[in-house]
């Protein structure tokens, strides 16, 4: 699926410890988000939402370390997580430090990856080729 600008749209879940708010930030971006509220999986363990996200195929955005254990979440096994570690766990800032990186990267070039950014670098760990 192509945005009007022909950016493909990736699908996008929230988890839990993100803004709603950040909803509309990447919705206007051009992303198709869902909500972990939105799909009652506040307080839900965390496999039951990479389960939502994988049966969704959207790509988890999370500040939650767990996301990035890859004996849990082999890259491969899922859509894409991504995992934030910004300085500052302010609503306000993680949501520009979430924006900055979406306008930076392309999601479609790391399907089933295990993304984690911080302030100074962004890893990935792909799946394994083959």
């Amino acid at each position: 699926m192509e945005s009007g600008g022909g950016r493909r749209v990736t699908k996008l879940k929230l988890d839990e410890n993100l803004s709603v708010l950040l909803k509309r930030t990447l919705s206007a971006m051009g992303y198709d988000v869902r909500t972990a509220a939105e799909e009652e999986l506040i307080g839900r363990p965390d496999i039951e939402i990479a389960s939502a996200a994988h049966r969704e195929e959207r790509v988890l955005l999370t500040l939650d370390l767990e996301f990035g254990d890859l004996r849990k979440h082999p890259p491969g096994q899922h859509p894409g997580i991504v995992l934030f570690r910004p300085r500052s766990l302010g609503p306000m800032t993680v949501n520009q430090f979430i924006e900055r990186f979406l306008r930076s990267a392309d999601l479609e070039d790391f399907p089933g990856c295990i993304i984690i950014v911080d302030p100074s670098k962004v890893r990935v760990r792909r799946p394994p080729s083959g």
